[in-house]
């Protein structure tokens, strides 16, 4: 399989350790990643609260570089698929409105290609096409799959069902983890709002990590920048203020995946976390 990849801004820096991960795994998984050549911001998360055309714009111009190259094209970020998903969704029911963002953007996107995100990539080689290049089960850990808001709203690009989505838990059970059950994997972390409002933002986030504890999970997985950044940075902030001591690692999927897989761990980059994962890892050897 062969796709366009959209790293996107935040798998630049932020989210360095889910660009890694990502392109590790599917280079071992038979997965081509070949990276759009001068790609640009897709505008997530602001744009859209800006300028509507500026909002299908700035994806639209990455969806004709991906287009030129004839491959579908596949983003990690949950932000920057949404803004790509979307955008491909409504120029492809519009011919009159991709015609006026194909005069914005000097480029000419034709609406022949899709978005997929890298879960669904990844799902496509087949659970048992995983399970069978499983060399380090991830046995005895229980994780709690995180989704968040932008993978599976809304309806129109939806990557799974909206109230209880399992494709995460599905490739972690593929590498041998065991998803637990819990309230709040669909539940939005206040990323967006981290800057505007940080309390609302901490008081969101102490939500979610209460309800991961309560389930037993050792550990939250996810599959989002913004929420990985949210969730495992604010811990010690939520700790100090609410007199807690969580100490739940936030994985991104393909890390967990990459170890099950047997991948060189510095090639997932899984020490570069706020909350110390060492205990989570000896876990799994």
């Amino acid at each position: 399989m062969k796709l366009a990849y959209y790293p996107g801004c935040s798998l630049e820096a932020s989210g360095k350790e889910y660009d890694l991960s990502t392109r590790a795994v599917c280079k071992h998984l038979g997965i081509e990643l070949i990276e759009i050549p001068d790609w640009s911001c897709c505008g997530a998360t602001a744009g859209h609260s800006t300028s509507h055309l500026l909002s299908l714009a700035l994806p639209a111009r990455n969806l004709a570089l991906a287009e030129e190259m004839g491959l579908d094209v596949t983003a990690p970020c949950a932000s920057c698929y949404q803004r790509l998903a979307l955008t491909c969704y409504e120029l492809k029911q519009n011919p009159r409105l991709q015609k006026e963002i194909n005069e914005i953007t000097g480029r000419s996107f034709q609406g022949k290609i899709k978005v997929v995100s890298i879960l669904e990539a990844i799902n496509y080689i087949g659970l048992e096409g995983i399970q069978n290049q499983v060399v380090k089960p991830l046995k005895g850990l229980k994780i709690a799959a995180y989704y968040g808001c932008l993978l599976v709203r809304p309806r129109n690009i939806q990557i799974d069902d909206p109230e209880n989505p399992q494709i995460i838990e599905k490739i972690m059970q593929a590498s041998g983890a065991e998803p637990v059950e819990w309230p709040h994997k669909t539940e939005c972390c206040g990323a967006s709002l981290a800057i505007s409002n940080e309390d609302i933002a901490t008081t969101m986030v102490s939500r979610i990590l209460k309800a991961a504890s309560l389930s037993g999970a050792h550990c939250l997985v996810c599959a989002c920048p913004l929420c990985h950044f949210n969730l495992d940075m604010r811990q010690l902030k939520v700790n100090r203020l609410q007199g807690t001591n969580y100490q739940l690692p936030v994985f991104y999927f393909t890390q967990l995946l990459g170890i099950a897989l047997g991948l060189n761990p510095n090639d997932l980059s899984l020490h570069t976390h706020f909350v110390d994962t060492t205990h989570v890892l000896k876990m799994v050897g």
